[in-house]
């Protein structure tokens, strides 16, 4: 009698599990039902208690052995470079190994219906619009967010074999040995486009080199897929200009005289309410009455058009996604409300580009709550915003907050000084047009500046693409204690 023996699941490792992506995709894979594990430095909260709830395993640190015995397959993160000893002993022992984007897309993606979000801005709010759409549709969507977003039970999610799939196109590198778009690997056949700007200054030096990569990605999607753009944005429409797929346009507010007539998804007319917005929305000329969107800014209008654009067509009705929007929580890190120590509203927000920042602070700037001033705090960490060539832009669009903050450059010691951002010349440019700045020395100065300036009433915005010194617990603290909280 012969014994059959039953091979186990291929193993997977993920040497950086830690990052959004990567334990977005370790997830993915659990539900495959492959082995996943993985390693990275110390990995704080959420990402920590996500990865528990994954049943995978993850080492903190790196180390040759836990490479043995050979994983099946060794997936290489984004951050990981060569002097990396896990990586160094994969290609000493010839192990498999390719990219986060690569094997989203052979494990993933490629029997699914691809919907693709890019652009400078939006791409985590938009791709959680767009999925959540889908979901209270009933349309058993697929989805991979980087971000952590409030309505969905995970940033990463299944869905029903062969349908929709809900994917962020990032226009960053892919890894150290593929250093192109980790967008070209999902080869969407639903697109959005939205604004397009100068960004990522360690890989790109100059706007045109990253709008020669959104037309790129814009020849790739198939002649019968369709194209979202951001009808507001010329370099959206710059890098659509050769489409050869159906263009869908979505925009908000007044036309410019000569634009070229209301965008496909408009929204013209729209108000605040201290929980989110209420807007006309047009299709196509058509008025479709009165929506709601859950949460507050301009950018997100714009961004909840952007994904009813997308998805068009693709099951929900007009009742379900006016249902969807009006119940919309957001994501976190997106101009999140962290807590109200005595009184004073702590908000966390992701934007680290000027343009991001000066949409969040004009966001909270036209919040009626409490009726009182506006303490905005920014960490030029990424690597854009810690270069000097945004110094002027920074400046304006702190102008709306009453107090702004410029902390410490995130590592200056990487950037030279003739290329790297100085906070003080950023608070004499924002008070050279009115505004009130201050470039504290310290995360601890920054905390006793807020203490002594708040009062019950004020909103803080914290603005910063990293964990920032886990300022905003630290804040909350300090405004309980000092009120005697």
């Amino acid at each position: 009698m012969s014994i059959s023996k039953i091979s186990p699941a291929p193993l997977y490792h993920l040497i950086g599990i830690g990052g959004t992506a990567m334990a977005s995709l370790a997830g993915l894979l659990r539900g495959l039902g492959f082995r996943v594990q993985g390693s990275d430095g110390p990995i704080y909260p959420p990402m920590s208690g996500v990865l528990a709830a994954m049943d995978v395993t993850v080492f903190e640190g790196y180390d040759p052995a836990q490479l043995w015995p050979a994983p099946d397959r060794v997936v290489v993160g984004n951050a990981i470079s060569r002097g990396n000893v896990e990586l160094e002993a994969v290609l000493d022992r010839d192990l498999p190994y390719c990219s986060m984007s690569a094997l989203l897309f052979d494990a993933v993606l490629r029997e699914r219906q691809r919907l693709v979000v890019s652009g400078t801005h939006g791409k985590t709010t938009t791709t959680s619009l767009a999925a959540w759409l889908l979901f209270r549709a009933g349309r058993e969507p697929g989805w991979m967010i980087g971000g952590q977003p409030l309505d969905l039970p995970s940033n990463q999610h299944w869905g029903r074999a062969g349908g929709a799939f809900v994917v962020e196109g990032d226009e960053y590198d892919t890894a150290y040995f593929d250093k192109a778009p980790k967008f070209f690997h999902y080869r969407p056949q639903r697109l959005v486009v939205n604004a397009v700007e100068f960004d990522h200054a360690d890989i790109y030096d100059s706007l045109e080199a990253i709008e020669l990569q959104f037309r790129r990605l814009v020849n790739i999607v198939p002649s019968s897929g369709r194209i979202a753009v951001c009808g507001d944005d010329a370099g959206a429409q710059r890098v659509v200009a050769s489409a050869s797929s159906e263009l869908v346009t979505f925009g908000i507010g007044a036309r410019p005289a000569k634009s070229r007539g209301e965008p496909d998804f408009w929204v013209p007319e729209w108000s605040e309410r201290d929980d989110g917005l209420d807007f006309q929305l047009r299709i196509r000329g058509q008025a479709q009455g009165e929506w709601r969107l859950g949460v507050l800014g301009d950018f997100n209008l714009r961004n909840a058009v952007a994904a009813l654009a997308l998805v068009e067509g693709l099951g929900g009705t007009a009742e379900s996604n006016r249902s969807a929007l009006a119940e919309f929580h957001g994501v976190r890190r997106r101009l999140e409300l962290r807590g109200r120590p005595a009184g004073v509203a702590v908000y966390d927000d992701f934007a680290h580009h000027p343009t991001a920042v000066a949409g969040s602070v004009e966001s909270l700037r036209k919040k009626k709550e409490g009726g009182g001033r506006l303490i905005a705090i920014v960490e030029p960490r990424s690597w854009t915003l810690r270069r000097r060539i945004f110094e002027a832009e920074l400046s304006t669009a702190l102008v709306g907050a009453d107090l702004a903050l410029v902390a410490p450059v995130y590592r200056p010691d990487r950037l030279d000084d003739e290329i790297r951002m100085d906070p003080r010349r950023v608070v004499a440019g924002l008070e050279a047009q009115g505004g009130r700045g201050e470039a504290p020395e310290s995360i601890a100065a920054i905390i006793e500046r807020v203490v002594s300036w708040a009062r019950p009433g004020d909103r803080v915005l914290v603005m910063s693409n990293g964990g920032f010194e886990a300022l905003h617990d630290r804040l909350i603290a300090a405004l309980d204690e000092a009120r005697g909280g």
